[in-house]
């Protein structure tokens, strides 16, 4: 069996095909559903988020476990084969630890040293477990990719300052003068966790640089206002307004930042008919909030995650030396982890002789009983203990020559000749 990743991330894929692959937690159930159903895969999780696609997955056949792959996402995004198979990426086995720690590290995001992935991956590898998706492969691989990154960032200074999409977004908007909210008026379309985030980011901007006034927009007027509640005490007016307001607030507004989980737009050029400008828009949303044609709208400047990235590596600058340091502790996770597949992979034999050899001392010792008859219990208790003991000190050679060549040609020879000679 192997282990890979078929993956579309933001800097291989166009931003529409991250749209289309993207899988809404609702659609969760029935991907992995389909993927488990698969011929040759043997255990799956699904990691998306708003940069990236992934399907990891143990498989048998690799290449018919590919194509399997391919199809199921093929299916959900409505894309051709072979227009994904033209932007994804392919890892198996040692390639797909080490992206997965990266990824988890927060290596592989728009924002080099992120936090919000690491619960992004908690979440994928927990719902897989509770759709029976996720066996004891992944289960390692992903258990060490979490402890991975969260050594990252207690060792490093990848974490410090700017560190979540909402940051960034705010660091942005502020411009290369940091004053560019000062007095803004500005709207957040959401109101969720991003949309949380984004509020937490303008609370921390100092008095004499924060907005004048932040109106968060929502579907859900009461959750609107539950998060005004939660984010109150910032250096600016706040208060709520419902979806069906949003022109008259979009119209009022100097910058929009949208952070909403939907699969359509939900701000389209109807809502911007008031705007005489300057506005600027940030949409977070993948699949994208705003309609793309409102770029095309006087006095309106629009950045979705295709252009944002480039605005978010000049305004958080250069990371390169927490990245190194970063890289560093990966290389030694990976080989940790190897490691230990190694020797979980010699554990079946050596259960399997030690069963054996136990099973032949205890018959022995019982055959032997009516010899040793005159022999009190606890006498016959030391007999017991010391076969125990000298079948234990003989296998311990064995046992650790099994662990420290499994997975290479000569711990494959040892294992196949152990199985012929005591019949395992």
């Amino acid at each position: 069996m192997s282990v890979v990743v078929v993956g579309l991330q933001h800097t291989q894929a166009p931003l529409p095909l991250l749209e289309a692959t993207a899988v809404a937690d609702g659609d969760l159930h029935k991907m992995l559903g389909e993927l488990r159903h698969c011929r040759n895969i043997q255990e799956t999780v699904v990691l998306s988020t708003c940069l990236r696609t992934e399907v990891y997955a143990v498989v048998d056949r690799f290449h018919d476990a590919v194509a399997e792959i391919y199809d199921v996402l093929s299916e959900h995004s409505e894309r051709s084969v072979e227009e994904l198979s033209a932007h994804a990426t392919i890892r198996f086995d040692d390639d797909v630890t080490s992206h997965l720690f990266s990824v988890t590290s927060g290596l592989e995001s728009m924002v080099t040293g992120e936090t919000e992935v690491v619960g992004q991956v908690r979440r994928a590898f927990e719902r897989a477990q509770e759709e029976g998706a996720c066996g004891p492969v992944l289960s390692a691989l992903f258990r060490h990719a979490l402890q991975t990154g969260k050594r990252v960032r207690t060792e490093t200074g990848i974490s410090r300052g700017t560190t979540s999409f909402a940051y960034a977004a705010v660091t942005v908007a502020r411009g290369e003068d940091m004053a560019g909210l000062r007095g803004a008026r500005v709207v957040v379309v959401g109101a969720g966790e991003m949309g949380l985030g984004v509020c937490r980011a303008l609370s921390d901007i100092a008095p004499s640089d924060a907005p004048r006034r932040v109106v968060v927009v929502n579907r859900s007027a009461a959750r609107a206002h539950e998060l005004v509640a939660d984010a109150a005490g910032g250096p600016f007016e706040m208060r709520s307004a419902p979806l069906e307001r949003v022109a008259a607030e979009l119209g009022d507004a100097d910058v929009v930042l949208s952070a909403v989980a939907a699969e359509s737009h939900v701000l389209t050029v109807a809502d911007f008919a008031e705007v005489a400008g300057p506005l600027l828009v940030i949409d977070l949303g993948v699949p994208r909030n705003v309609d793309p044609a409102v770029a095309s709208q006087a006095g309106v400047t629009l950045l979705d995650m295709d252009r944002l990235s480039a605005s978010v590596t000049r305004a958080l600058g250069d990371r390169e030396k927490e990245s190194v340091a970063a890289r560093g502790i990966i290389a030694d996770e990976v080989e940790r982890y190897r490691t230990a597949s190694r020797q979980r992979g010699a554990a079946p034999i050596i259960s399997s002789l030690r069963a054996r050899l136990e099973s032949l001392r205890v018959a022995e010792l019982e055959r032997r009983r009516a010899q040793l008859a005159d022999l009190s219990e606890e006498e016959w208790d030391h007999v017991d203990a010391a076969t125990k003991a000298a079948l234990s000190k003989m296998l311990h050679e064995p046992t650790v020559l099994l662990k420290e060549t499994a997975g290479t040609p000569r711990g494959e020879r040892l294992v196949e000749a152990l199985r012929i000679l005591f019949d395992l």
